[in-house]
């Protein structure tokens, strides 16, 4: 029995370049969310393939790491030339609501649990080369790493590894980017800066690593974030290079988010 209510999958005859969408209601966001998927091509009843979630930034949805970032290519040449193991991509909607969720559980939808519950489960329900042994790795960009960084540390029993890109750090930086008030996002939780959740499970964090443009106008966030974590004894990876807040840059530094995965599933 399926753990949702409606659920619709692509159809393979008309899917293009392994990529795959699925659509779920759920409780948690009182409505639908989608999903993208990377799926590569894998021998026959290879199964327990690791589920490597990509979180998007504000404005986007389940396309953007694929269309404007193009995940898919990225992930299946690694995966072809055996620089990593199979594995699937997971590309959500943060659930659609304002400019960004946040993925955040707020007052009336929890798009913290979208991502943490519902999206492995979605995964392992519908595609065969995942099971629950499927390990999970979670990144994102923007607010998305944000949301990577957040709920990874919330839920080191979930999560093996993660990874950022130009992530913002603190809840309020968000008002960089969105038209709505802080206020109206009415969150459950009044701690929700990543610092706040790495120390309270400081002792049982996944694999951390993170990475920020030197003109990226979230820099100073980052670089603060790293001074907590070497303060805090928290083992890590901090890099720094050149360039903005723009595809251009995700594009190039995914891979070593792709790498940093494989080497800890």
């Amino acid at each position: 029995m399926s753990s949702f209510r409606t659920i619709e999958l692509s159809d393979e005859m008309f899917e293009h370049s392994g990529l795959r969408f699925l659509t779920v209601k759920t409780p948690n966001l009182k409505g639908r969310g989608d999903i993208c998927l990377f799926v590569p091509k894998v021998i026959d009843n290879l199964t327990d393939l690791p589920i490597y979630i990509l979180l998007h930034g504000v404005y986007g949805s389940a396309w953007v790491w694929a269309m404007k970032g193009g995940a898919h290519v990225t992930a299946k040449w690694l995966m072809e030339s055996g620089n990593i193991r199979p594995a699937i991509i997971a590309m959500p909607s943060d659930g659609l609501w304002g400019d960004g969720s946040g993925y955040l559980a707020h007052q009336e939808q929890d798009f913290a649990q979208w991502i943490v519950s519902d999206v492995p489960e979605a995964i392992r329900e519908n595609i065969p080369c995942a099971s629950e042994k499927s390990p999970i790795c979670i990144g994102g960009l923007s607010m998305g790493g944000y949301g990577a960084l957040k709920l990874g540390a919330q839920y080191p029993e979930v999560f093996s590894a993660i990874s950022a890109h130009s992530a913002i750090t603190r809840f309020s930086e968000m008002s960089l980017f969105v038209e709505e008030s802080l206020e109206s996002y009415r969150l459950r939780d009044a701690e929700n800066d990543v610092i706040d959740l790495i120390k309270r499970n400081v002792h049982s964090l996944p694999a951390i690593r993170f990475d920020c443009g030197k003109e990226d106008e979230l820099l100073a966030g980052n670089r603060l974030l790293h001074e907590q974590l070497s303060e805090l004894e928290v083992e890590h990876s901090y890099e720094e290079f050149d360039g903005g807040h723009q595809w251009a840059y995700w594009q190039k530094h995914l891979e070593s988010t792709l790498r940093f995965f494989d080497n800890h599933c």
